[in-house]
Order: C-alpha cells, then sequence, then structure tokens
C-alpha cells in the first residue's frame, strides 16, 4: 500500500470541519481540491505577471506568454504528444468534445452517417453529437453495457461499420469506473476509417495516459479533475486531424488575416483559442501538472486502486447496499457509485453530510445510463491522492447511521 498521507497538508481545505467534523471529501469525479502548489501558480501570475499574451511586446506580456506556453508545453508532456503544438486549451472536456463536434463534425459528416458512443456516456459526450445530428442529418449508434458495467466489445461489428465515421467513448466511466477498451475500440474506429474521439476526463486524472501509443484521433480531459483551476482543458488531436478541422469560434487571436468578407487562420493551436485564452488557469494547469508529475502517476494509480478494493470491500458488509461497477479493482477507477435499501440518493447524501462526508447524489450526467440500471439516481464516492482508508471507514460508519435513521437498520 502506497502511502500518501503526506500529500494533504498540500491542500487547505482539507483542514475545514463542519458541525465539529472533519470535512471528508469523496466527491473527486466532480472536481478536485486544489494543492498550495497550484493556488500559489495563480496567484503568481496575477500579482506579478498579469498581461494579455501573444500580443503585446513589453516584458511583462513576453512573460505572460512565456508562462502560458510553457504551461502547454507541460501538459503536452503530460500525455506524450508528439508536439505542444498538439495541445488546445479549452474550456474543459465538455467544451473539447464540442470543438471536435462542429470543427470536424460538420464538414464530415453526411445523412446516413453513423456516429458510434457507447450507454455509459457522459452527456457531454452524447449531447453534442445529437446537436450534430441535426444538422448533417448522421444517426448516432450505441455499444451497450454487459452485466459485469464494462463496454460490450462483442457488440462491435453491428455498432461500427462503413457507415461509421466517428467513434467516441469514455476512457472511464464517471458513473461506474469502467476502463474503456481503449485499444479495441481505436482499432474498430480505424478499419472502417472512422476518427476515434475518446472523452478522457476521468481518464488522465488517474492513470498513465500515452496519446501516442493510444492510436486515436482526438483526446479530451479537464484541469480541474486533476488538481488543476476550472474553467480550462485539453484538446490533444493528432496534428493531421487538427489541421483538417475548422475552429468552432471565431474572433480574435485565432485568424492570420481578416478581410471584410473573408478571414483566414492562424496555426494550429492557435487558430482554436478565439480571444483572451484563460491564462491564469493554463499556468494552474502547468502546476497540477507537476504535482502529479513529482508523485508518479504509477503511485496514483497504485493508492487509488488500493482505496478502492477497500471501500469495495467495506461497502460490500453494508446489509441492502448495491454497487453499480466492475468488483475488480483493475477494471475500474476510484468512483464508486451505488444505492442504499429505498432510500433515494439525495436524502441519503444530506445525512452523510451532517458528518462532514461528502458524496455526490443524483444521475451524474448519465442520464441514460441510469435508466439502463433501473433506478434514478446513485450516490457516489469517489478518491484521489489526498483520500485515505480511514476516509472510507467514516463513509462506511456514516452509511450504518443513515440505515438506522431512516428505519432499515
Amino acid at each position: 500500500m502506497t502511502d500518501l498521507s503526506h500529500l494533504r497538508d498540500d491542500f487547505p481545505i482539507l483542514q475545514r470541519r463542519f458541525d465539529g467534523h472533519p470535512l471528508v471529501y469523496l466527491d473527486s469525479a466532480a472536481t478536485t481540491q486544489k494543492p498550495v502548489q497550484v493556488l500559489d501558480a495563480v496567484d503568481d501570475y496575477y500579482r506579478n505577471h498579469n498581461a494579455n499574451v501573444h500580443r503585446g511586446a513589453y516584458r511583462l506580456a513576453q512573460e505572460a506568454t512565456e508562462m502560458y506556453e510553457a504551461a502547454r508545453a507541460k501538459v503536452a508532456g503530460f500525455v506524450n504528444a508528439a508536439s505542444p503544438s498538439e495541445i488546445v486549451f479549452t474550456r474543459g472536456t465538455t467544451a473539447g468534445i464540442n470543438h471536435i463536434a462542429y470543427g470536424w463534425g460538420l464538414d464530415h459528416l453526411q445523412p446516413g452517417d453513423r456516429i458510434s458512443l457507447t450507454t455509459l456516456e457522459h452527456h457531454a459526450n452524447v449531447v453534442p453529437w445529437q446537436l450534430i445530428t441535426r444538422h448533417t442529418g448522421a444517426e448516432l449508434a450505441y455499444l451497450p453495457i454487459t452485466k459485469d458495467f464494462l463496454i460490450d466489445t462483442s457488440r462491435i461489428a453491428e455498432t461500427i461499420d462503413e457507415r461509421t465515421k466517428i467513434v467516441a467513448f469514455s476512457g472511464m466511466s464517471n458513473v461506474l469506473g469502467s476502463i474503456g477498451p481503449i485499444a479495441e475500440l481505436v482499432a474498430a474506429a480505424r478499419a472502417v476509417g472512422a476518427i476515434s474521439v475518446i472523452d478522457a476526463a476521468q481518464l488522465v486524472p488517474h492513470m498513465a495516459t500515452d496519446v501516442q501509443a493510444m492510436g486515436a484521433d482526438f483526446v479530451v480531459f479537464s484541469a480541474h479533475k486533476m488538481l488543476g483551476p476550472t474553467g480550462i482543458g485539453a484538446l490533444w488531436g493528432r496534428m493531421d486531424r487538427l489541421e483538417e478541422m475548422e475552429p468552432a469560434e471565431g474572433g480574435g487571436e485565432m485568424i492570420h488575416d481578416v478581410q471584410l468578407h473573408e478571414s483566414t487562420w492562424a496555426e494550429v493551436p492557435h487558430k482554436f483559442e478565439a480571444g483572451t485564452p484563460p491564462i491564469a488557469q493554463a499556468i494552474g494547469f502547468g502546476a497540477a501538472v507537476d504535482y502529479l508529475t513529482a508523485i508518479g502517476m504509477g503511485t496514483v494509480r497504485a493508492h487509488e486502486m488500493d482505496l478502492t478494493a477497500y471501500a469495495l470491500e467495506r461497502l460490500s458488509e453494508i446489509p441492502d447496499l448495491t454497487i453499480y461497477g466492475p468488483k475488480d479493482p483493475e477494471l475500474r477507477g476510484g468512483a464508486v457509485s451505488f444505492t442504499l435499501a429505498d432510500i433515494h440518493p439525495h436524502d441519503l447524501a444530506t445525512i452523510l453530510d451532517q458528518s462532514a462526508v461528502t458524496v455526490r447524489a443524483g444521475h451524474h450526467c448519465t442520464r441514460p445510463l441510469h435508466r439502463l440500471l433501473g433506478v434514478p439516481a446513485t450516490a457516489r464516492a469517489s478518491f484521489y491522492v489526498y483520500n485515505e482508508r480511514r476516509e472510507v471507514d467514516l463513509l462506511v460508519e456514516a452509511l450504518h447511521e443513515a440505515r438506522r435513521l431512516f428505519g432499515v437498520a
């Protein structure tokens, strides 16, 4: 077992108490807490280097530009991109998928074409494609999941065929924790000449990620899921795909030239970054990458597998509790969704909060998946580098108390 307890001192918010209870933060799948190293990096930019980037000739602007582009290089290195130019800064995973949907999909999809997804996708990897079908006449097809909560690869041939132009799927489910069959789906897409898009919002923060080895065309992820600021993410794309893709947003900074009736675009990645970019957030993103790199993503993964295995074991001891997701920690990440008897997850989360145990409750932006599971909502505990086994124990104690309060003990 890897001991990362020393990291907790880096997270000021974990010192908070509610009604005498120490904060037990178990909602990292929604957003992670931020270490002082990230907070200080953002603060330092605003205090000492604040200027717009790629515009001013004065030294302060040059400093800001260098810091912004250094952050891009750090993110590129973190996922082993071939070049920093393959990293486009976006507002997050959702924005990244929309960039692909509108920038690539509008120009390449026709009536009768197919966009293949899976039934466990986050709304961010469903709704943009639904919108694009309205503009293009393309159709959606869905790979189902198995009774073991994994993507059913036995159905690939009937879902990904010669009509398929896009295969978009989650690298790791934010509800089930299931790790996607990346190699199989990317290969299936390539075999029919389709592009592959990986929603890696939950994958990149928790496992070592090599975008070149994945072989996909696009990979998108968010900073705030990996200790960084909100409001920024990254779209990685193969350079040839980025060059053939149109910008989804227009305006200042993304242009090469503007005439009264037409414009030409800047080079990749800048043609996708219209307007003043999230400069401070990018610098904080870079600091988060530094922090995770210092820990080592192998260590991050080992720590989470240990916590997840322990959580699955302890939660299975609670009568009337149902866990949704693979039982094998090697097949999943650290998001554990569950229901308890007939207690509504919202009521359950409210009771747990009285002990300062924070879990998510609801459909987690996966309504189609929850309909397939046959439940309107689930409660979800999700772990990251700052969590410990004792917090799993506190969660279990709070769940037992909830059973007592709701009369199911």
